[in-house]
């Protein structure tokens, strides 16, 4: 399958963005999806985390409150709604899915190609 990210930015301390990935391909069902980032010089960390069927979400501690996954079924796209955006939160973003690939017969990991999000103080 394949993710396609959207919705970065530039935006004000303070301020909101909404990504969107949207998710194709055939023949597929996803079980669980992840929001990652990367800042400069750091590693890559979970952001918000979610199964398929949205009994479970996880969040680091530093977005807690202020950012939230979702997904659309219908669209098979996930988003991440993030308020209150601060300077900590620059990083490239990812998407990520754990996906059965009914095609290809087997389960795998398939990410995003990152998207630039930055907060200006």
């Amino acid at each position: 399958v394949q993710l396609v990210e959207s919705g970065g930015g530039l935006v004000q301390a303070g301020g909101s963005l909404r990504l969107s990935c949207a998710v194709s391909g055939s023949s597929f069902s996803i079980h669980a999806m992840e929001w990652c980032r990367q800042a400069p010089g750091k590693q890559r960390e979970l952001v918000a985390q979610r199964t398929s069927d949205g009994g479970s979400t996880k969040y680091a501690d530093s977005v807690k409150g202020r950012f939230a996954i979702s997904r659309d079924n219908a669209r098979n796209t996930m988003f991440l709604q993030m308020n209150s955006l601060k300077p900590a939160d620059t990083a490239v973003y990812y998407c990520k899915v754990d996906v059965m690939d009914y095609g290809l017969g087997m389960e795998y990991d398939s990410w995003g190609q990152g998207i630039q999000v930055t907060v200006s103080s």
